[in-house]
């Protein structure tokens, strides 16, 4: 039976009461030493819907992005890797995912639309299903850069998905539903953090 993630669609699902529509993320705050800001903007999903692999196999899909603000005087160096891995929830023994990231740079525009606009997948994940996925951006003071993070699931996974970027010095940890994947570091230092918002 496919089934993934029903409650967390939000109002992008007819017919959910607003009781059924309730998830959270976190955004996050970093300070540097003079006081200037880095913001971490992550999003909810959208565009859940079945892939079938080269090999027959069907996997479940859902589209997030995240957005960096980078307000402090330097340029901020990005790299992330996510390893061709698959990664057991915690919470749902048996349900396996794997992290993509496309190349395609996510915008405010193509908040409200399906998918958040990125284009059909098959073909990117028929490429790199097994192979690790990266990306390096650099994000100059006053600019900020938002990306596509794409979760492939094993199975339906009844509930909520929820996902989210967030530093540990200058490592980014990745996490989804509680498990905490390293997924690369920053080269600004000694960030501090100011605040996290959960967002619901």
């Amino acid at each position: 039976m496919f089934v993934f993630c029903t409650s967390c669609l939000g109002q992008n699902t007819p017919g959910l009461p607003k009781e059924k529509m309730r998830y959270e993320t976190n955004d996050y705050e970093y300070t540097d030493v003079i006081g200037k800001r880095l913001f971490i903007q992550n999003s909810y999903p959208k565009g859940v819907e079945k892939y079938t692999d080269p090999n027959g196999k069907v996997w479940v899909i859902a589209t997030f992005w995240t957005r960096i603000s980078n307000e402090t005087d330097n340029p901020l160096a990005l790299k992330i890797d996510f390893p061709v891995d698959s990664f057991e929830l915690p919470s749902s023994p048996g349900h396996y995912f794997k992290l993509f990231l496309p190349s395609d740079t996510m915008t405010r525009e193509k908040e409200h639309l399906y998918n958040y606009g990125l284009p059909v997948l098959k073909s990117f994940l028929d490429k790199g299903l097994q192979k690790a996925s990266s990306l390096k951006r650099t994000i100059n003071p006053e600019e900020s850069s938002a990306f596509y993070v794409v979760t492939l699931f094993n199975q339906g996974l009844e509930g909520i998905v929820r996902t989210e970027l967030s530093l540990k010095g200058q490592n980014l940890i990745y996490k989804i539903n509680g498990k905490e994947i390293s997924c690369g570091k920053i080269n600004l230092k000694k960030l501090k953090l100011k605040k996290a918002l959960a967002k619901k």
